[in-house]
């Protein structure tokens, strides 16, 4: 949890001390005020820039964003908290939590189909699964229409073994293992670029142990993504009530 800024002090702040006291450089905080990040500093009579405790406020509270959103949402993010209702300015704030929190499911969903994939494929009868198959009969097996295997082929995610003289399609049990994960991931909210990437792990390294190892890096990433979200309230708070309130900060 991050410190009281400035020990609860009103007075101007120098360009160091609010470096300080954010955790970023001299040089950091005059490149985010020119971007727009923290609103710009007044100037003294010298020309010197005199902050206060709510620049140090915007920037814990964009370093929380950009680690849960990326540096460019979480700036838009802050300009637009600054000229919102608080209704309005809670509102965007907690779909950041909603988008984190819908990533995850999605991740957790795919994480069982895959362990599902794997253990099946593991079981006698997929041993001893025909060669092939044809567009009907994976599609039929899979419950999806031969319309969205061809997708998935002009996508590059599912290739068929073979196309004969008259376009007849035959998959062989590579295509079919992989037909079956790319129907798990899209049955869970993934879109194509993901599921592409996922699929070229499986080809390139270990299959589904592979992509499991994806998801779950992928997990851990959203978890971290949250904590920085988390960890980015308080100050959130403090930029939106001072935009309403200046007496807040």
């Amino acid at each position: 949890m991050n410190e009281p800024v400035s020990g609860g002090r009103r007075g101007a702040l120098r360009t160091a001390e609010v470096a300080r006291e954010s955790g970023y450089s001299v040089q950091q905080v005059r490149d985010l005020e020119t971007l727009g990040v923290i609103p710009a500093a007044a100037r003294t009579s010298s020309g010197y820039r005199s902050y206060t405790p709510l620049h140090i406020h915007a920037l814990r509270a964009y370093r929380g964003l950009a680690g849960a959103v990326g540096p460019v949402v979480a700036r838009q993010l802050l300009a637009e908290l600054r000229t919102r209702t608080v209704t309005e300015a809670a509102s965007a704030i907690n779909e950041v939590h909603v988008r984190l929190a819908r990533e995850r499911e999605e991740a957790l969903l795919a994480e069982q189909a895959l362990r599902a994939i794997q253990k099946e494929s593991a079981t006698p009868e997929f041993e001893q699964e025909s060669d092939s198959m044809t567009i009907t009969e994976l599609s039929r097996a899979l419950g999806v229409r031969p319309s969205t295997l061809r997708f998935w082929e002009q996508e590059g995610l599912v290739t068929p073994e073979r196309v004969t003289s008259l376009r007849a399609r035959r998959y062989g049990l590579s295509a079919i293992g992989t037909a079956r994960i790319v129907a798990a991931l899209r049955s869970t909210g993934y879109g194509i670029p993901a599921v592409r990437e996922t699929v070229g792990s499986l080809h390139r390294l270990d299959g589904t142990d592979e992509a499991l190892r994806i998801l779950r890096e992928r997990l851990d990433h959203i978890a971290l993504r949250t904590v920085e979200l988390l960890r980015a309230g308080t100050d959130l708070a403090a930029v939106v009530a001072a935009e309403h309130d200046p007496t807040a900060s």
